[in-house]
């Protein structure tokens, strides 16, 4: 079973058991639940709901793992030949990771699909 869930202005595809990334929450701490409404799809082996634009209902939780997680150093430096104009700047953008425990869809029932027997 997966969704698709919305986070600020992104969308992240999550499973039971998935890790990621989301903007910072600023008051999360470790350990703290953590819940997301705006799924906009759920698909549960054979079955899928497709919200529009939100599936009624349905929510995604998840458990704070690191509340402050820093992404990698971007250097942006601007340079003008000949003009003694030099401008460097840093930046490192703040994330906190989130592992996904939960996937709640009311009406949406499990279908686990069996492989093919090799003859």
């Amino acid at each position: 079973m997966f969704a698709i869930i919305e986070n600020g202005n992104r969308q992240h595809k999550v499973t039971t058991g998935d890790v990621l990334e989301i903007d910072l929450v600023g008051e999360a701490e470790a350990g703290q639940p953590i819940q997301f409404e705006n799924v906009l799809l759920a698909n549960a082996g054979g079955a899928s709901v497709i919200g529009k634009p939100y599936v009624s209902g349905a929510t995604v939780t998840g458990e704070v793992v690191d509340g402050l997680v820093k992404g990698p150093k971007l250097e942006i430096t601007k340079f003008r030949r000949r003009k003694n104009v030099r401008r460097h700047v840093g930046h490192r953008q703040k994330f906190t990771s989130v592992k996904i425990t939960a996937i709640n869809v009311p009406g949406l029932q499990v279908v686990e699909t069996t492989p093919a027997s090799a003859n």
